[in-house]
This record gives C-alpha cells, structure tokens and sequence, in this order.
C-alpha cells in the first residue's frame, strides 16, 4: 500500500498538483490481499472503444483523479465520507486498446476482486459500456441487482450501428441476462431524440421505470427521486451515473452531450440522497471526455464530487445503521 500524503504527513495534507496521483490522495494498491478491511476501492477503467460518437472517455479516469480534492466534512450534512469510511485507489483494469471483449474481462476481474474482499466497488469510466462488466460483476456477488441509472439517453438499444456491445447497449443486455431486474430498474433524466418507440416498448413490457427530465423540471428533483427510491425498493442497487445528465453547460466534456439537462447542484443531491436510502452495492460515472487539467477541466470536475456525494450518502447511511 502506497500512502500519497506520507511526505506531507507533518502539513496535515498535500496540494492537489503534487505527488502520486490517486483519488483524493487515498492511499494506492493493485493488491488485492490488501483490500482486506477497505470499505470502498476507486478502479479505474480508461476504456472507450466502443463509443458512437466523440472519444476521448479513455481519459476520464486519470482526469477524475486530478480534479479530485483533499477530504473534509460535508458542509451540508456534517459528514466526512473519508473520515468513517476506509477508501483506497485500487488503480485501474489492465485494459487493452482495441480489444474491448478482453478489456471488459479486465474491468469484470478487478471489480470482482474488490466485490471478493467485501468492498464497495467505484469505478471511473470510460464509455458507458463498461457497466456491463460492473454490474455483471455485483451481479455475480449479489444476485440481480436493481440500477438507478442517470443518463440523457436510456442505452437499451439492442444494437447500435449494427453492433451488438456498445455503450448505448449496455442495459439492454443486462436485464435481458438477468443481472438487472428489469422491475427495479429506474432512469433518471430522459430527454432528447433517442431512443425510439421500439426500444421503449421493450422497457414498458419489462416494467423499467423511465423518470423524463422535462418531469425533474415540472416536479422537482425531490419528487422524481422519491420516485426512484421508491421504484427500486429494498435490495442490492447498482448507481450508474453518465455526465451527459447534465446540461452541457456544466459537463461541456462528454460524447453525446444533449442541452435542457440537469443541474450539478440537482445531481449531485440525488447521488447523495440515493445512496443513503439504498443498500448500494457498486457504482460508476462514465462518458467523461476530459477538456484541460485538474480542477480546470469541469466536467471531470463534477464527476468527482458524484463520486464524493455517493460516498457521503454511504457514510450517512452506515452511521445511521450504527456500523
């Protein structure tokens, strides 16, 4: 286990731009033996082979990484998610340019070995098709996992440009592999031109619940996730979040951005709200295109604070647990 903040341990913290980078300077490991213990473990997995439309999230991870800040309380809620939780960076899946079928293996791997040592997995994407091998991995551990979803677009199409494993595909092939249950299945912030009439007759049949962001604008945020929450229930829940949620106007970085989204303030109080009111079992943010360096680059910015609200929520729900 590498200590990133060892050097600067007499100043209480270390800047931002130096040092070993790794989310929030937590200590770093590719071992899996020493997992044992860890509450949460960041993995990377820099992939986006399998986009249809502008590359570049093959980055995303190593640019969260550098967006990410030191830890300290919650102003809001008084929590300090890095205080009552164990995290540790556990690098990134040994992806492989171009073979996207041996480097979703990779990603399966790596998150089952955080999954083996009792640890919440998080993973930085990459493209969206890597929830694939996330979810399938929880999947593996937990038995079918609900998923509130945030994302512009519903990725339950059964192919994309003819192709079968894309990340506008990926949840189509969960629920019909049975790793999601498609009735505990939420989507949240629809909005846009696709997909089309087929695919949301496939979600009807199935029971997929489908929250429009023209709904968080008329209701509120509140009410759509109490919706969500609801919709999920009890159980293992997987939280899948895609920045194209957001307005381009606060992720401009991403592959298929679709203006009238969601707020940064409004997602990244569902994040928080979602994972104190579910029993979360993973989560990842993907389709972050990185535009500048560190905290410069907003889009990588946001993501990292909804990893950090997710983490929050986590913390609030286990102190509330009492454990």
């Amino acid at each position: 286990m590498i200590d990133p903040l060892s050097r600067w341990a007499q100043y209480g913290e270390k800047p931002d731009y130096a040092g070993l980078l790794s989310f929030s300077g937590m200590p770093y490991t590719e071992d899996p033996a020493e997992l044992a213990g860890v509450d949460v473990a960041i993995v990377g997995a820099p992939t986006d082979d399998l986009v249809s439309d502008r590359p570049g999230a093959r980055f995303g991870p190593r640019a969260i990484r550098a967006a990410s800040c030191p830890p300290g309380p919650h102003l809001e809620v008084g929590v300090d998610a890095f205080a009552e939780l164990e995290v540790v960076d556990f690098g990134d899946a040994p992806i492989l340019p171009a073979d996207p079928a041996r480097s979703h293996a990779a990603i399966e791997a790596t998150v089952g070995q955080v999954l083996a040592a009792g640890a919440l997995p998080v993973i930085l994407g990459g493209d969206h098709s890597i929830a694939e091998p996330d979810i399938r991995a929880c999947a593996a551990k937990h038995g079918p996992v609900g998923l509130i979803h945030f994302d512009t677009h519903t990725d339950t199409g059964k192919e994309v440009f003819g192709v079968e494993v894309s990340h506008g595909t990926p949840m189509y092939r969960l629920v019909e592999s049975g790793h999601v249950d498609a009735s505990r299945y939420v989507q949240v912030g629809l909005r846009g031109y696709w997909p089309g009439q087929e695919e949301f007759d496939w979600q009807r049949e199935r029971g997929i619940t489908s929250l429009f962001m023209h709904e968080i604008r008329d209701r509120g945020i509140r009410a759509v996730i109490a919706d969500a929450l609801a919709a999920v229930g009890d159980g293992p829940v997987f939280l899948s979040v895609d920045v194209d949620v957001l307005d381009p106007a606060f992720a401009p970085g991403t592959g298929t951005p679709e203006p009238g989204g969601m707020t940064s303030a409004d997602l990244l109080w569902a994040c928080r709200t979602v994972a104190a009111g579910v029993d979360l079992v993973g989560m990842d943010v993907v389709e972050v295109l990185p535009e500048r360096v560190g905290s410069r680059d907003v889009t990588a910015l946001v993501a990292e604070r909804v990893v950090r609200e997710t983490l929050t929520g986590v913390a609030m729900r286990r102190r509330a647990a009492g454990s």
